[in-house]
């Protein structure tokens, strides 16, 4: 098959998990269908590392700059509230660009394609070709990474009152946007039967397939030598993500404390891009904000345990796979693993509330023995139900099945 990978940013090299997912597929998929990549691009961005990475597995790589593509900090904010006014969501307008649709109108009138994938939902919006009106026709496929507005509507009823009254608002119109997204693909792809089910409540004869989030098992895996450090406890992941960044404070603020009566020594590792201010000051002797990593792998393979105490959520974690294919002890709260065919005391630990939080962390701080069973079981359930290879396999089968 041909296919054309429409995307918001380039896949690689990957760094945080929205890269990850696309560059996960993308590359399976290349290494036996032709792959082509739109993208919108940062203008300011040094782009010779991601092309570098984009062409060793594509056919073709087109970049559209978008200006506003990093937009952050108080120009966000300002633009977040004038699109209140409007009938289109923030996220529609963030990423719908004249130019993109121009050079995507340009690729389908010289290439053939089987199918466009076209990543997240707010990337519908753009016209794509309709098969009712042109021969051959490539199916369209829509890959969500998340139910986007339910995001939105979770974040509304568990933030402080001005995020509250903008998502009330903002996912209302998103949700508006991601049915009639739903409405105009061939198909599209679900990151767990959960959001999957949301969507076809909408839509009962939408063409689906849940397409997991996975992890390149070879990559991550335990190698000889690795040691963890004791007491130490990761949280990783894009800290800028809003869902992220109230994990760490709810981690730091609520379950630390407790924590820390039975584990005074207990460090708190926090290692991902884009850590706002008020998480960069929390950074003592027991709290390390590391920021960026090269090698995110070697961070995992250093902790004693790793959590995933997220009160915020869509689709599923990639922080939890990819822990789990290093075979880490994982503790986490069931909206951070939902979605994943874990099991509590058999491949992960789950709590809810900080006391719980505390207590399963505890365990594993002071168990060695139950960690590695808890690791070793695991590592076993990402290699049988999380690779890329796995997921890919699965997605190709989707668009074959669209194609007949």
């Amino acid at each position: 098959m041909k296919i054309l990978f429409f995307t918001p940013f380039m896949p690689g090299p990957p760094v945080f998990g929205g890269q990850r997912r696309v560059h996960g597929l993308m590359t399976a998929l290349a290494k036996s269908h032709e792959v082509s990549l739109l993208s919108l691009v940062d203008p300011a961005a040094d782009l010779r590392a991601s092309l570098a990475d984009a062409h060793a597995y594509c056919r073709e790589v087109v970049t559209v700059p978008d200006p506003l593509h990093r937009v952050s900090g108080r120009v966000k904010r300002v633009r977040q509230l004038q699109s209140m006014l409007s009938m289109q969501s923030w996220e529609e307008q963030q990423y719908l660009r004249p130019a993109m649709q121009r050079a995507l109108d340009a690729l389908l009138a010289s290439r053939r394609y089987d199918v466009i994938n076209t990543e997240f939902s707010y990337m519908g919006g753009y016209r794509f070709p309709r098969r009712d009106r042109r021969a051959h026709a490539p199916r369209l496929v829509l890959d969500e990474h998340n139910v986007e507005y339910d995001i939105l509507r979770r974040t509304a009823n568990a933030t402080r009152f001005d995020r509250k009254v903008y998502n009330a608002l903002n996912y209302r119109k998103l949700r508006r946007e991601e049915i009639r997204a739903w409405r105009r693909f061939d198909g599209c792809a679900f990151t767990s039967e959960r959001d999957e089910g949301l969507a076809r409540g909408e839509v009962p004869n939408l063409r689906t397939a849940v397409i997991p989030n996975g992890v390149d098992v070879d990559a991550f895996k335990p190698q000889p030598g690795d040691r963890s450090t004791p007491l130490t406890v990761l949280f990783f992941g894009a800290i800028n993500y809003f869902p992220n960044t109230d994990a760490v404070s709810f981690l730091l603020d609520e379950v630390a404390p407790l924590l820390a009566r039975e584990h005074p020594n207990a460090v708190i590792r926090i290692v991902g891009p884009g850590s706002p201010p008020e998480v960069q000051t929390r950074a003592s002797d027991r709290v390390q904000v590391v920021g960026f990593v090269e090698d995110l792998r070697a961070e995992i393979a250093r902790a004693h345990v790793v959590v995933a105490p997220l009160r915020i959520g869509g689709g599923t974690r990639l922080k939890i796979v990819e822990a789990m294919a290093v075979a880490k002890p994982i503790v986490a709260t069931s909206v951070g693993a939902e979605g994943i065919d874990v099991r509590h005391e058999r491949d992960i630990l789950l709590a809810d509330t900080p006391a719980a939080l505390a207590r399963e962390i505890g365990r594993v701080l002071s168990d060695g023995a139950l960690g590695e069973r808890l690791g070793q079981a695991a590592r076993e359930t990402a290699i049988a139900h999380y690779s890329w290879s796995a997921a890919a396999h699965k997605l190709g089968a989707f668009y074959e099945s669209l194609l007949e």
